[in-house]
């Protein structure tokens, strides 16, 4: 890689007692690269975005941050800093429009916007930046809609969007495709491709043919463990990486 990392990790461990859900685990994660994490369930891929966001804290190794050691950070601290995270299920405000979602999530990051008897729907950076996420996960025609009457991939997007009205650096993307049929699926592929120039994102997603086509970088995980990381094609090509993976039934892995 020729552009510094946003985001790297350097031995990253957790354990739970006797079992060792990351072990060693070093990535880099750059700006303009979408990098995804793919292998079998229970390889630790959910458990690394845990560790990213500061959901779950490491038992060893370190995080960094445009080089500033973020390991010990809390996941609110991380936030303001520009980590910006989905979740596997749907995290959203159902009973409040798209665009109240996206406000909500931007006013969370300025907060004089939120002062007592201040009109924060004036206050013109939160609007902007709520119409600008929306634009760009695609839901700017759904705007006055209440969220829980969307669709399941229109709510992932919506997802997204409450992310991106964050202003985030980085975009830990876990499983966003998740139950999506084939239309639903190419919305959220052309999604990632719109917002992948301008951020760094680790996607970790069950879909390999969705990941092999918007990837630019790929890291195979196993038992915890990077396998092989490096171009779809290469991985896609790996012996190793068929017999542990790509070889096996498709049907369970993730």
């Amino acid at each position: 890689m020729t552009s510094k990392a946003v985001l790297r990790t350097e031995a990253l461990t957790r354990h739970f007692g006797g079992l060792v859900a990351n072990c060693d685990v070093t990535i880099e994660i750059h700006r303009g690269l979408l990098h995804a994490m793919l292998g079998p369930n229970g390889a630790g891929k959910s458990t690394m975005i845990n560790l990213l966001s500061g959901d779950m804290a490491p038992s060893g190794g370190r995080i960094f941050y445009k080089g500033r050691d973020i390991s010990a950070l809390p996941a609110d601290r991380r936030s303001r800093l520009g980590i910006g995270r989905s979740y596997q299920r749907t995290n959203i405000f159902p009973a409040f429009t798209v665009f109240e979602n996206c406000r909500l999530a931007a006013q969370s990051r300025r907060p004089h916007a939120t002062r007592i008897f201040s009109n924060a729907l004036a206050y013109t950076p939160v609007r902007e930046s709520a119409e600008r996420a929306m634009e760009l996960a695609g839901l700017g025609h759904r705007a006055a809609r209440d969220a829980g009457t969307l669709s399941h991939g229109e709510q992932r997007q919506l997802e997204i969007a409450m992310v991106l009205a964050t202003d985030p650096q980085v975009l830990l993307l876990d499983e966003p495709l998740a139950g999506m049929g084939g239309e639903e699926s190419s919305r959220m592929v052309e999604l990632l491709r719109r917002i992948a120039p301008e951020h760094a994102i680790l996607l970790v997603e069950h879909d390999m043919d969705a990941v092999f086509e918007v990837a630019q970088v790929v890291t195979v995980m196993v038992e915890g463990r990077v396998l092989e990381s490096g171009p779809p094609a290469r991985i896609r090509s790996s012996p190793a990486v068929q017999a542990a993976y790509l070889g096996g039934d498709g049907g369970s892995h993730g």
